[in-house]
């Protein structure tokens, strides 16, 4: 890196996440000398938050950077984010595309940053469920060890898109004033005062979800332990923002609810709320703007003398999406992992 910093690309910057990442390498003093926007062909030369303008992806548009924040879809990664790695940028990716390839680490900042030692120039950002899901789960795992999760989620609409929670808003708005709501488009049902046992897709002959998957085998592999056996059932909710999770952790040793509540509250990036008495746990509309986990709920499984519940509630699309990806940026800053060819090429 030079002494003006390094030249970061974020592909996908007018979506909800990549806006976001814009916002928090500004918000978050990341030692930039250029940030360029990258997007689709209907978005190239619109102009964005201070000044900057898109550009279209091309094999001379991406050359010089140092690091790229992808948050574009899993074909655009796929076919951008190694043309990006082999022209000397590390880069993050926010999709799914790259996260259960054997050579690419999966990366929670507070949970496995050693991981990154080993990138080849592509580091993944998990799921936005996994992701919040982990931060709570690595310090009782470090001192009781996961033998089982027993997961479910409530997540909610902005996980999908923009769309989704437009069509909430319209379909609660037609509700609340008696008017027939639109066919849905975003969901296969009506999201709007409903829950759906249908976050994801399902693929031929499964009869789980994709979400679900990637709670499974992200999890696992983010934590380092194979046999830790886990169940999932995703659930999408009618509301705007941040994700809530009911957790069933079933450890290996006698983990109590307080050492866990000293644990937690003593681990990085976590807040815990926890006086259910005085009302006081995570909220998703609390959580939303916020860059913390947050747990509460923490209590004995009666069915279980080794199991604890927990409930864990995030904003998706800053922890979820788009700080981790900055977080993980800041570490291989940190670290002397970025070997790229941007501040090179300014030098």
């Amino acid at each position: 890196m030079t002494s003006q910093g390094y030249r970061i690309a974020v592909v996908g910057a007018t979506g909800q996440v990549g806006t976001l990442m814009l916002k928090l390498l500004r918000e978050r003093a990341f030692p930039a000398r250029e940030i360029v926007p990258f997007a689709s062909e209907r978005s190239v030369g619109r102009e964005l938050e201070g000044g900057l303008r898109v550009q279209g992806l091309s094999e001379e548009s991406i050359q010089g950077f140092d690091i790229a924040l992808f948050s574009a879809g899993g074909s655009t990664s796929g076919e951008w984010a190694p043309r990006f790695a082999a022209a000397g940028a590390v880069v993050i990716d926010n999709s799914s595309r790259w996260r259960m390839s054997e050579e690419v680490p999966l990366v929670v900042s507070e949970v496995n940053p050693e991981a990154l030692d080993s990138h080849q120039g592509i580091i993944a950002n998990p799921n936005c469920s996994t992701m919040q899901m982990v931060v709570a789960l690595k310090p009782l795992h470090d001192e009781a060890g996961i033998e089982r999760l027993v997961i479910s989620t409530y997540q909610a609409v902005s996980g999908t898109g923009k769309a989704a929670v437009d069509e909430l808003l319209d379909q609660a708005h037609a509700l609340l004033h008696e008017r027939e709501i639109e066919p849905p488009d975003a969901y296969a049902h009506q999201i709007a005062f409903n829950a759906l046992p249908h976050a994801g897709s399902f693929a031929p002959g499964d009869d789980h979800t994709d979400e679900e998957r990637k709670l499974i085998n992200e999890t696992r592999k983010i934590l380092g332990d194979p046999d830790i056996a886990i169940s999932a059932t995703c659930v999408r909710v009618p509301v705007v923002n941040g994700h809530s999770e009911a957790v069933n952790v079933q450890t290996r040793r006698e983990l109590t609810p307080q050492r866990a509540r000293e644990l937690l509250a003593a681990a990085p990036g976590i807040r815990v709320l926890d006086d259910p008495s005085a009302s006081l746990y995570p909220l998703a509309i609390d959580a939303t703007g916020e860059d913390d986990v947050f747990v509460g709920r923490i209590r004995r499984d009666p069915g279980h003398e080794r199991a604890l519940d927990l409930w864990i509630v995030a904003d998706n699309l800053r922890k979820g999406a788009a700080t981790n990806a900055v977080q993980l940026a800041e570490l291989v800053h940190e670290r002397g992992l970025v070997h790229g060819s941007g501040a090179a090429a300014a030098a």
